[in-house]
């Protein structure tokens, strides 16, 4: 069993450093002479343009800030292609989900840190500067706890230091089933855990790896029917009373199937995102992973609340699950950012091209998104 109890000596954090940016895309646009300036934790602490140059090094070209993948299931990377094939005529999100279960009972400690090392590495290539790690492997096989209940989260937090990638690791509560406490299914045993033992999960984390400017821990529940309100509650609860707590974030899938909607307007009479709204505050600190089918009342208070919208095109696209309303989003100026979900590929430019290219689909127009 591997150790995790901090730093690796091998790969020691960069000192404080500088660089100098003969051009470089800045909140307010594009500036001239800018001089970025980080300390030891990775933090960026200036970025100054009109500067001189001083004894810093150069960029060799223009400089744009990097992007963040705001979902990922690392260990889904080493199954892209696998599903693939058509198991029945009506195969959907839902028996591509059967089939990603039975893929997740055979990964051992050792093949995710090498998977997401991986594909850490692959982000890197494509642009991505840092990623939340939407984790929910926890236990071995058959729900079997580990000597360290950390076990896989240090390996995923392991991978991400190697690859030198920043990482925000979603520890993902995982109850039921179904809407209404439903009894989980026997291949989600790995996943199951409570809100207790997640926000001891995160505790622990902190202790072995402290948060800092590579570094982030907040908490997923998983869904709404995998996650009861009263198990929602306590775990938004327990984290505000956590160390950086209080800012940190929450992601959530949310509405990406019709089903899913259906069976939320069946057991509880309200819309997903609707019962959600109904049910936390959700502001500035929360991701709705998809929100792919939502109601004009809902765009509006999810735009309005400050939330972000965590969009997936390919994997959306994938799975089947649908196209959302993107013009909506911008109308009532909601936050939103992309993510590569289930990882079958790992292209950024291909995630804003799927985007821009669905909603013309959808619209029958062109350049539906354009400034």
């Amino acid at each position: 069993m591997a150790t995790h109890t901090g730093p690796d000596p091998q790969h020691p954090i960069p000192p404080g450093g500088a660089l100098f940016c003969p051009s470089a895309l800045l909140p307010e646009g594009w500036r001239s002479d800018v001089l970025l300036r980080w300390d030891a934790a990775g933090n960026l602490t200036a970025a100054t343009p009109g500067s001189a140059r001083g004894d810093a090094a150069i960029a060799a070209g223009p400089v744009i800030p990097g992007m963040p993948n705001l979902h990922s299931h690392a260990f889904q990377r080493a199954m892209a292609g696998l599903t693939e094939t058509m198991g029945s005529p009506t195969d959907s999100f839902w028996s591509w989900r059967t089939l990603m279960y039975r893929f997740a009972q055979r990964l051992q400690p050792r093949h995710l840190e090498a998977i997401a090392r991986h594909l850490y590495i692959e982000m890197l290539k494509a642009g991505y500067t840092s990623v939340c790690e939407f984790h929910y492997l926890h236990h071995a096989q058959g729900g079997t706890a580990y000597a360290d209940p950390a076990e896989l989260s240090l390996r995923v937090m392991r991978a991400a230091e190697e690859a030198g990638i920043g990482m925000t690791l979603l520890p993902v509560l995982y109850q039921y089933g179904g809407f209404g406490s439903a009894a989980p299914l026997e291949h989600q045993a790995r996943f199951l855990s409570s809100p207790q033992w997640m926000l001891e999960l995160r505790a622990r984390l902190q202790q072995a790896l402290p948060e800092d400017g590579m570094r982030r821990y907040g908490v997923a529940p998983h869904s709404l029917r995998a996650v009861s309100a009263d198990g929602l509650a306590a775990l938004v609860a327990g984290l505000r009373s956590q160390a950086n707590g209080e800012d940190a974030p929450i992601h959530i899938h949310i509405a990406e199937q019709t089903r899913e909607v259906e069976d939320c307007l069946a057991w509880s009479g309200k819309r997903p995102v609707q019962l959600l709204l109904s049910l936390q505050d959700l502001d500035r600190r929360w991701c709705l992973v998809h929100a792919t089918h939502m109601s004009d009342d809902e765009y509006h208070a999810v735009a309005a609340g400050g939330a972000v919208v965590g969009l997936c095109p390919t994997t959306e696209a994938n799975l089947g699950d649908g196209i959302i309303d993107a013009p909506r989003l911008l109308e009532d100026g909601a936050n939103w950012g992309i993510g590569s979900d289930s990882n079958i590929a790992i292209n950024l430019r291909s995630e804003l091209r799927l985007l821009e290219y669905g909603q013309r689909l959808h619209h029958r127009r062109r350049n539906v998104l354009a400034s």
